[in-house]
């Protein structure tokens, strides 16, 4: 069975072998990446073949770019920089209407008070695997305003630390947390309401 590549040295090697001409280890070097990329794109852009259409752009960009790469982030960071700036543009590029429609309901105020649960994933686990909810979770994400929508994929969905996803976003450490605990207050109220309207149809049928 061949050896599957591995984060760190391996992955060194591999984007060595790349930069001395061996195109072929390019593949290699981005296989593991290759959900994370196309999630970070889905999350933002909320539309499957844009989304892939990203995850292509995104890796045809790192082969290209991959002699800039200075290996001051982990190089799956720095791809999924790659994915969040090409989806953002994309995103940009489209019809605004949809999100601005849904942000415009969003309570992204001074005033807003959320529930007393502490953030989005007090949710129970097993509710979340059903199919309905997971639709639910997919809108309530969407609904959220760009720059939380962001934050909470890369630090809830992608696993970030707080310094990576600063880095990704631009952002300093600081804000990241003020804007990820904001965007987990405002997912979980959304969950809720949602998951309150799903238990009604439940009790109609």
């Amino acid at each position: 069975m061949a050896a599957q590549p591995q984060p760190g040295s391996d992955e060194q090697a591999l984007i060595n072998r790349v930069r001395a001409g061996d195109s072929n280890a390019f593949y290699d070097l981005v296989r593991p990446h290759e959900r994370a990329i196309y999630v970070t794109a889905y999350s933002i852009l909320q539309e499957p073949s844009e989304a892939e259409d990203v995850a292509q752009e995104t890796v045809l960009k790192a082969f290209r770019s991959l002699h800039q790469f200075r290996g001051d982030a982990r190089f799956g960071t720095w791809l999924i920089t790659i994915a969040m700036n090409e989806a953002r543009m994309r995103l940009r590029s489209r019809q605004r209407a949809r999100f601005e429609s849904l942000d415009a309901t969003a309570p992204d105020d001074p005033d807003y008070v959320p529930l007393q649960l502490r953030d989005w994933r007090e949710i129970p686990s097993q509710a979340l695997e059903r199919q309905e909810l997971r639709v639910a979770l997919a809108r309530s994400l969407a609904a959220l305003d760009e720059k939380y929508r962001e934050v909470l994929v890369l630090r809830d969905v992608q696993l970030l630390n707080v310094a990576e996803t600063a880095e990704v976003l631009g952002i300093t450490p600081g804000n990241v947390k003020v804007r990820l605990l904001r965007a987990r207050l405002q997912m979980r109220d959304r969950l809720v309401t949602e998951l309150s309207g799903w238990h009604l149809k439940r009790k109609e049928k």
